[in-house]
């Protein structure tokens, strides 16, 4: 008998559950999305759990008119929220989302080793381009995702440089002889290209671990080509099993051609949980938590995504690609627009059952609603099908959903072989699997896109 794959957990580090309705619950502990103790106590219950990591998904605007029912985009800087973080757990790796997009490559590499030294080799890299916050920087309008991309090559190779330019290697510390570092191993990078204009050498030494895991969110074209030749795994959208095997097979055939071993990423895709002991109870929680009498904020998405103004559609009303305008147009998130027209393409859904579909509600996660023996099977179908290499959990609706998860799914997942009973390393590194050598470093001086 073959042995089973062992899959990559990680969670989102927010209170996911107070999403939608679900704050307006009694226990949702609303109360504490600003604390700093209910998100080490949360990063503790997954390091018990041995998750091999928490990421914490970050934002650079904020939406007000979201906040009159719900938390938006109320959100803690990763950096500061994971370094507070560090000092409280022991072996989960702690990833932070940085943007490529708004902020200097020589801060977002010092951040990141920082952290990396805090958390002692725990560290991780989100790497995304932003969507939206351009007028906090500055700018009027979003740069196109083309270009966005270039930029982030461009800003990865920075960092890898400065990241390589003062190596654990050099440091003597030789009270003896008074030298203090080798500074012939220590290098100004001279970077100046397109979009930056560097010297270095970063104030921070790498850390002997080596370098950290690289993440990236971006499902598009241009998303999917860069994932293919910087990163070790990427946080997918593939609300559907066969969203997440084509996902999974076009990396592959990406990664080949970029000399990359087809199998170095792993497809983690966004996993909504909404768990119960009865599946009525979970479909009843899930209700609740989707309930409005205002659809306004699911139009507005709709049409920007597609176009199309549903307000005033009949809810019965099938939607085919017929009633879609053809043309090419620009849209906030290309992957999610897609994502979109290809449930219609396929199902032909009415208003009704599209607006509490996951495309819509849920950020195009994976969603399960039931019970954990549910969860299971549909975590082990995925696999099994090469639509997914583990998954990130984002358990919603309630506290009870998330304390299934906790203990009872991933015991389940340790049970029956899918998953660890207990830390083999200590480094987020070791967690994942990874070489020693990270590949993106032996292309740390070359140019990365070629779209």
């Amino acid at each position: 008998m073959s042995q089973k794959p062992q899959l990559c957990i990680g969670m989102a580090l927010a209170m996911s559950w107070l999403s939608r309705n679900g704050w307006r619950r009694a226990e949702s502990e609303v109360e504490k999305l600003l604390s700093i103790d209910a998100y080490i106590q949360l990063t503790q219950k997954a390091e018990a759990a041995k998750l091999d990591f928490v990421f914490r998904p970050d934002t650079l605007f904020l939406k007000k008119e979201f906040l009159a029912s719900e938390p938006g985009f109320t959100s803690f800087d990763p950096m500061v929220l994971l370094a507070a973080i560090a000092p409280h757990t022991q072996r989960i790796g702690l990833v932070a989302t940085a943007s490529t997009t708004f902020n200097p490559p020589y801060v977002v590499a010092r951040q990141l080793q920082s952290l990396h030294w805090v958390t002692q080799g725990r560290a991780g890299w989100n790497i995304v381009t932003a969507l939206e916050g351009q007028q906090n920087f500055g700018e009027e309008q979003m740069m196109p995702s083309y270009e966005r991309y270039q930029k982030a090559a461009e800003f990865l190779q920075t960092v890898l440089k400065l990241w390589q330019s003062y190596p654990y290697s050099a440091l003597r510390m030789d009270k003896a002889s008074g030298q203090f570092a080798d500074t012939r191993a220590i290098v100004t990078i001279n970077h100046d290209e397109t979009y930056f204009a560097v010297q270095g050498p970063l104030n921070v030494p790498s850390h002997p671990s080596g370098q950290m895991p690289l993440f990236q969110a971006g499902s598009s074209d241009h998303g999917r080509a860069f994932a293919a030749q910087v990163a070790d795994a990427i946080f997918a959208a593939t609300p559907d099993l066969e969203a997440g095997v084509e996902l999974k097979q076009d990396l592959a055939r990406r990664a080949l051609q970029s000399g990359r071993n087809p199998d170095a990423i792993k497809v983690l895709p966004g996993l909504s949980l909404y768990l119960a002991e009865s599946r009525e109870q979970a479909e009843a929680l899930f209700r609740q938590t989707q309930q409005s009498d205002n659809f306004t904020k699911s139009f507005n998405y709709l049409h920007e995504a597609l176009g199309v103004d549903f307000s005033k559609w009949p809810m019965e009303k099938p939607i085919t690609l017929q009633h879609l305008p053809k043309q090419q147009r620009p849209v906030r998130s290309q992957t999610h627009s897609d994502l979109l027209r290809r449930l219609i393409e396929r199902e032909s859904p009415t208003l009704q059952e599209l607006l509490t579909r996951p495309e819509v509600i849920g950020s195009s996660h994976w969603l399960v609603v039931g019970t954990v023996q549910d969860a299971y099977e549909s975590i082990v179908q995925r696999v099994q099908a090469g639509a997914a290499d583990g998954f990130i959990a984002v358990p919603g609706g309630s506290l009870s959903s998330l304390n299934l998860f906790f203990d009872q799914l991933m015991p389940m997942l340790s049970a029956n072989g899918w998953f660890r009973s207990e830390y083999q390393g200590t480094t987020l590194r070791e967690h994942l699997n990874l070489p020693e050598e990270p590949s993106q470093l032996a292309h740390a001086n070359t140019e990365l896109m070629a779209f």
